[in-house]
């Protein structure tokens, strides 16, 4: 039999979940949950335990999770916690899943680049973190062209209007994510990148794993007198209306990217003259017009941009103990390479017409 094992995990506005627990023979054993959450009735926690003994130490997150939820009693109830809080942190004390303090942090600060780079970057450099050749990272993004960044599944055709695009020399390019549309002047908006092992979100949904990931941008914010929400599954928002919305893509080696865009001081004029914004896309955000979907933190924060990206690399810094990092050449060569052979090309940008 192993040595014990130990997990914890916050939820994320709740409690905190602790796991002892032994693997003998590739099976949990002595399992042992306790926390400071509120469970009814009292012998619900043995329940959990009696669950989680004699499964595999292989199963998957969600599995462990559906086997508490069959053994809890009809009338329990799990406060501040829940099954798959339960799951996760039995995950991180197998070392399968990880806790933002596992890992060693980097940060980017802004550096102006071609639109196509910046996107290029999302893929390079999560292949980075996948390989162990760099740590997890967040890359504030930076441009001095006007640019639309697209969606992975967005059609061209549907998102954009040729007169728009072409009368304010708008540059198109296709990121890895999905989502919606970014219009992109300079300075217009905040934009960065996350870059990290999947362990980390091991056992997480989908939705879960955005606010779970935005919590210190959300304390960020907060700082600066903004009281920001999520709005599932990806929009961040205030009472004022949304201010911004993330999106993911998971790649095969273990890695992802996290990726998110804020408005700043969006000219709304200009942003209905390139961007298809539809009724149909606004019919359940309780509005008629795209222009009060604008709601940019310059008006909200009363900062300047570089006030609020310096904010943000600052809280992150002092959440993560990150460090400060810069891109290298070879990752910066390998980014321009796949813009010539991807992201710049007519294939990749109408690949959904």
């Amino acid at each position: 039999m192993s040595s014990l094992l130990h997990g914890e995990y916050k939820v994320h506005g709740g409690k905190l979940v602790v796991v002892d627990v032994q693997v003998a023979h590739g099976l949990l054993k002595g399992v042992r949950v306790s926390g400071d959450f509120f469970l009814e009735p009292d012998e619900a926690l043995e329940r959990i335990n009696d669950a989680l003994n004699g499964l595999s130490a292989s199963l998957p997150a969600e599995a462990l999770a559906d086997a508490i939820t069959a053994a809890l009693p009809p009338d329990a109830v799990l406060f501040g916690f829940s099954a798959q809080a339960v799951a996760i942190t039995v995950r991180r004390a197998l070392t399968k899943a990880t806790s933002w303090i596992d890992h060693e942090w980097d940060v980017i600060a802004p550096t102006v680049l071609p639109t196509a780079i910046n996107v290029a970057l999302d893929e390079v450099l999560a292949e980075e973190v996948g390989a162990g050749r760099r740590n997890p990272t967040l890359r504030f993004w930076d441009w001095d062209e006007p640019s639309v960044v697209i969606g992975s599944f967005q059609s061209v055709r549907n998102e954009l209007d040729p007169a728009g695009v072409e009368k304010y020399g708008i540059n198109v390019v296709r990121r890895i994510s999905g989502g919606g549309a970014m219009f992109m002047e300079a300075g217009n908006c905040i934009t960065y990148s996350l870059y990290l092992p999947q362990t980390l979100v091991d056992g997480l949904n989908f939705e879960d794993s955005y606010k779970f990931l935005d919590a210190w941008v959300l304390a960020a914010l907060e700082s600066m007198g903004i009281e920001a929400f999520y709005v599932p599954l990806n929009d961040i928002a205030t009472d004022k209306g949304k201010i911004g919305g993330a999106a993911q893509k998971r790649l095969s080696n273990g890695a992802m990217v996290h990726h998110v865009t804020m408005s700043y001081d969006i000219d709304a004029d200009k942003m209905v003259e390139v961007l298809r914004i539809g009724k149909e896309k606004l019919s359940d955000k309780g509005t008629r017009s795209a222009k009060k979907r604008v709601d940019p933190l310059r008006r909200q924060s009363g900062m300047s941009r570089a006030e609020i990206l310096a904010r943000m690399s600052e809280t992150f810094t002092a959440r993560y103990g990150a460090r400060p990092s810069t891109l290298t050449e070879a990752e910066l060569a390998e980014a321009a390479r796949r813009v010539e052979t991807k992201f710049g090309t007519d294939e990749w940008l109408h690949r959904v017409p």
